[in-house]
């Protein structure tokens, strides 16, 4: 392995309960009443932008749209550490990582400076030879453009580049790239697995460390693991 990209929202931090502050912020700025954690987390992984479009409904008008973006990133700038925090297992297995000298990046829909400001604050901006954001790029994910810039800038081989998220979008992303994706367990929306499964699934990051550092010392391609299975849905068992 040369090259790990970790999406940001539901891999690396789990950012649920102030981005949903945020959201409801947003809608309180226009009258509205404050919507669930959850339906806001299925929201997100496109953008702020379409994260707004969602939280307010296709009754909105574009002006109102508009407003509540800006409320929303006014919102979130001063916000977004108040409640953030890394998933279990991140900090040691991306030490891990960057002590075998396995360059890695963050490639997010997020806009790029609250991106950036999140990694800081953190306390995860050395592990990072990059931080792009969904406005660093003319395209945001799925389309491959990340991947393939930061493919070019660290030099890394494609066969030797890994992409990790918590949704189908990260999936695609991958798939478009046509490099291997793995999949964590806990983010905002396994789910989406269900339909775009990844290549492997991690229920913590560490695990994902130890994966990757077995495969480079023994010379493995990491589309040599299989699919871990995923639960049934209620409606698949009904």
């Amino acid at each position: 392995m040369d090259l790990v990209i970790f999406d940001l929202d539901g891999t690396l931090i789990d950012s649920q309960l102030d981005l949903a502050h945020a959201v409801n912020a947003a809608r309180a700025h226009l009258g509205l009443e404050p919507i669930e954690l959850r339906l806001i987390a299925s929201y997100v992984g496109d953008g702020a932008p379409v994260l707004i479009r969602r939280a307010l409904g296709p009754e909105a008008t574009e002006a109102q749209i508009q407003q509540a973006l800006q409320f929303f990133y006014d919102y979130y700038r001063e916000h977004m550490l108040d409640h953030t925090r890394l998933y279990p297992g991140v900090q040691p297995a991306l030490d891990l990582l960057r002590d075998a000298g396995i360059k890695m990046a963050v490639l997010t829909n997020k806009p790029v400076r609250f991106s950036q400001a999140l990694v800081e604050g953190l306390g995860l901006g050395e592990h990072f030879f990059r931080v792009y954001g969904g406005n660093s790029f003319e395209q945001k994910k799925p389309h491959p453009i990340g991947v393939e810039t930061l493919i070019a800038e660290s030099g890394a081989a494609r066969e030797g580049t890994l992409m990790v998220g918590d949704s189908a979008v990260d999936v695609r992303t991958a798939r478009n790239a046509g490099i291997p994706v793995c999949g964590v367990t806990y983010g905002f929306q396994p789910e989406g697995f269900e339909q775009e499964p990844p290549d492997f699934l991690v229920d913590n990051l560490e695990e994902l460390a130890r994966i990757v550092l077995d495969a480079r010392r023994d010379g493995r391609p990491l589309l040599a693991f299989r699919p871990a299975p995923l639960p049934q849905s209620e409606s698949a068992r009904s």
